[in-house]
């Protein structure tokens, strides 16, 4: 099984702040970028990818801290705020050529994603999200015993040292149960797909760790301020999520709507790995909101 999106190619691109990206690359047209989420890498997005690359140039990175890309210690708050982490996003394009995009992301991705959208509007043309709601709006949303879901969003939000002794001693236990949790479909994630997921993110516990500790802390700040100022995504946005609405008891489509006026919202019975478990779902989502 290949690892990687049949014909795409793969390239280092700078980022912010010294960090290079891994990204596969490919197809031609304008510009897809795809964003995954966790325990992943870039490789979440193969079936997509390779159905979008027919008319559009892809782009699918690996998120600082994870995967191949480069991996900075958080020496500082902002190191994995999600502000930092997209613009790594822009100027990985930019090195590209691309001045303007169309942004998809999925759970962390889709976070990076979402920061992308509000401090790069001029950028962003078209912003897809994968089953999140934005950091704020999350934390508000988790209460009580069905808050045990996130558990892993509070363990890491921990004071570093302890999460990533617990993590880095148990890891394949830690990240292989969200594989299996999280899939309502465990053949859309074959043994070697999950045996790299594994690996890289077995590799990157401190950065792992890391990004999340930012939602809990400079990710809330800069979400905050938005809210503050009234900001608002000025781009056509799709959101595609499993019903946590119901789930949380929370509406999800009014939760976004605040965010995004104009909202593409779209519920979905895959599970969470949804372009890997349902890609023919996915990728008409993409090229509906690409059409917008």
């Amino acid at each position: 099984m290949a690892l990687t999106p049949a014909g795409f190619a793969h390239v280092r691109l700078p980022g912010a702040d010294g960090v290079h990206l891994s990204a596969a690359v490919g197809g031609s047209g304008s510009p897809v970028i795809l964003l995954h989420g966790f325990p992943q890498t870039h490789l979440m997005w193969r079936h997509v990818a390779e159905r979008l690359a027919e008319d559009h140039t892809v782009i699918c990175p690996d998120l600082r801290g994870y995967g191949a890309s480069d991996k900075p210690a958080a020496d500082a708050p902002d190191v994995y705020a999600k502000r930092t982490m997209a613009a790594d996003i822009v100027h990985a394009a930019a090195a590209l050529g691309h001045e303007r995009f169309a942004l998809v992301g999925h759970d962390r991705g889709a976070l990076v994603a979402f920061r992308a959208g509000l401090d790069h509007p001029e950028t962003v043309t078209h912003l897809g999200i994968l089953d999140i709601v934005p950091t704020l709006d999350m934390w508000q949303v988790l209460s009580g015993v069905s808050a045990a879901v996130g558990y892993h969003l509070f363990l890491m939000a921990q004071p570093p040292g302890l999460p990533e002794t617990l993590i880095e001693g148990s890891a394949d236990a830690f990240f292989g149960s969200f594989l299996d949790a999280w899939a309502a479909d465990p053949a859309a994630l074959p043994e070697p797909v999950r045996a790299e997921y594994l690996r890289a993110s077995a590799a990157a516990v401190p950065s792992i760790v890391a990004d999340f500790r930012a939602s809990a802390g400079i990710d809330i700040t800069h979400d905050q301020a938005d809210l503050a100022a009234g900001s608002q995504l000025a781009m056509p946005v799709t959101v595609v999520q499993q019903d946590w609405g119901a789930q949380l008891d929370y509406d999800a489509a009014g939760v976004w709507r605040a965010w995004a006026p104009d909202l593409d919202h779209r519920l979905t019975g895959s599970g969470h790995f949804m372009a890997e478990e349902s890609p023919d779902e996915i990728t008409e989502a993409i090229r509906d909101l690409l059409a917008r």
